[in-house]
């Protein structure tokens, strides 16, 4: 279409949003992710729930450990903020936090004093062998240096979970499961601990349902642009209330890599078609969100990232951006800035939610 919107789907509510109540959760690229959106329009949130993530521009924690940018970054995402050989090998928080300061003062993202006031969950499963609890630590310790209180701060490291956010379904993984779909079985919703330490307390969620999910066209917001490796659709939860006319929050949530909508195996940089993974809407169905969203006239934004694997973009696994695959320039990546096209993107969503 000329101007790159879908004649297939709606596009995107305005609803009776309050913006200055937002927050935003995700698991692992999306909790990486998280952490960047949060930073860069903290004076719209007012908290996170960081899931199996690392701390800010940990992707750029050593420069030299490649001759190239884009390997050197890759190798960080790898190594430092995934799977450091040793505890002592993982993010400098002190470093990263003097590096947000910076971002903050070239006007880059919003100033990192608004973090003072904000609630934070953040998790780690002792099983997790996908990203390092020595890692998610740093994230906390991350936050702490920019002056989030203790007290705000709720951090859960002894369950014995692997890689995932945890459901109270029985057909979802075991919880010690390192494994697709990372969704695990640990008796309790992960999302519903998530908003009510965000938010405080909130009505029980609902046994059923009173509005429903709709999907939206996702491209209008990254202008169809191929280098976001979004998806064509994303998704939002509107309890019917809300689409009446009430008043209402927002909370972006944000799936972990090969969990989103469209994913699929990519085999020799092409897309494994003839064997496509059965659950990639399992993160805005089955987490929990939306039956506690509805009890409290909470909207829940689902965006979507996209495998991509071409010469301009390489994401097989389709997930968020936080160690610059986005880049023009991989010397100077920008994936995140208020600029960068995938946090405007969401960022775009969330306004359009308020009205604009």
């Amino acid at each position: 279409m000329p101007d790159g919107t879908s004649q297939k789907t709606a596009p995107l509510a305005r609803l009776n949003a309050d913006l200055g109540q937002s927050s935003v959760s995700g698991l692992s690229s999306g909790a990486f992710m998280t952490v960047q959106l949060h930073l860069a329009h903290s004076s719209t949130f007012i908290g996170a729930g960081i899931i199996a993530g690392g701390p800010y521009r940990c992707a750029e924690s050593f420069r030299a450990a490649a001759a190239i940018a884009e390997d050197a970054w890759t190798l960080n995402a790898l190594y430092v903020c995934m799977n450091p050989l040793i505890p002592q090998a993982a993010p400098d928080p002190a470093r990263l936090a003097r590096v947000a300061r910076e971002t903050a003062a070239r006007g880059r993202i919003d100033a990192v004093e608004n973090l003072r006031d904000h609630r934070l969950y953040i998790f780690t499963g002792s099983a997790d062998k996908v990203v390092d609890s020595s890692v998610v630590r740093t994230t906390r310790d991350f936050y702490r240096l920019l002056g989030v209180p203790d007290e705000a701060i709720r951090f859960e490291q002894d369950l014995p979970a692997g890689h995932s956010i945890i459901t109270d379904n029985p057909e979802d993984n075991p919880l010690d499961a390192n494994r697709p779909p990372y969704l695990n079985n640990g008796g309790f919703m992960q999302s519903r601990r998530i908003l009510e330490h965000l938010y405080g307390p909130l009505k029980p969620p609902v046994e059923k349902l009173s509005g429903r999910i709709v999907r939206f066209d996702q491209t209008e917001f990254f202008d169809a642009d191929p280098r976001a490796s979004m998806s064509e659709f994303a998704y939002a939860y509107v309890p019917q209330a809300v689409a009446d006319g009430a008043p209402c929050r927002v909370h972006i949530a944000l799936h972990g890599c090969k969990q989103g909508y469209d994913y699929v195996n990519f085999v020799n940089g092409r897309p494994d078609l003839e064997n496509s993974v059965p659950y990639g809407n399992r993160y805005f169905t089955t987490t929990g969100y939306n039956e506690i969203a509805d009890a409290n006239n909470l909207v829940i934004l689902y965006p979507q990232a996209s495998g991509t694997d071409n010469p301009t973009t390489q994401n097989p696994d389709g997930c968020w951006d936080w160690w610059g695959y986005t880049a023009e320039d991989p010397e100077n990546p920008d994936y995140y800035s208020k600029d960068a096209i995938q946090i405007r993107a969401i960022h775009r969503m969330l306004r359009r939610l308020g009205g604009d």
